[in-house]
């Protein structure tokens, strides 16, 4: 069992997994960082200055002027502008993977396809070469 184990996480697809999960969080933070320090400032500037993770609706029926008093008290809160810059965040990721992808496939479509060397024949089934006019295993010209 110790075995099986073993060749389980050195197979490649397993290795590839992983290198995939840790990228995967790098980009995940590279995103939130763009979304954070990049996008959302400017939103928010048109938005008449609206800080969208500064937006929250605070449960207990006091009134908090800022997310850190808000956090301070502990006191129960819907936090919907992180919600929101959440949503955006994934709407961006989304797009940025579209791109990724749209680009990889473009690029997995310019390799020339290779013309196959092999044919089957007709009679008895037997694999052989393109240019054969006659069948070396059965002697049926059906090519």
């Amino acid at each position: 069992m110790l075995n099986e184990f073993k060749q389980f996480l050195i197979k490649g697809n397993m290795v590839d997994m992983a290198v995939g999960f840790i990228f995967g969080g790098a980009f995940a933070t590279v995103v939130k960082s763009l979304v954070a320090n990049v996008i959302m400032p400017p939103v928010g500037m048109l938005m008449g200055g609206v800080d969208f993770s500064q937006l929250f609706i605070a449960l207990d029926g006091k009134d908090y002027a800022t997310m850190e008093l808000l956090d301070k008290a502990a006191a129960p809160a819907i936090k919907y502008g992180q919600f929101i810059n959440d949503i955006i965040s994934f709407l961006i990721l989304g797009f940025v993977m579209f791109m990724g992808i749209k680009a990889y496939n473009k690029l997995k479509a310019a390799e020339p396809e290779v013309a196959p060397t092999e044919k089957t024949c007709g009679d008895c089934a037997m694999t052989i070469p393109v240019a054969a006019k006659k069948c070396g295993h059965c002697g049926s010209t059906n090519v």
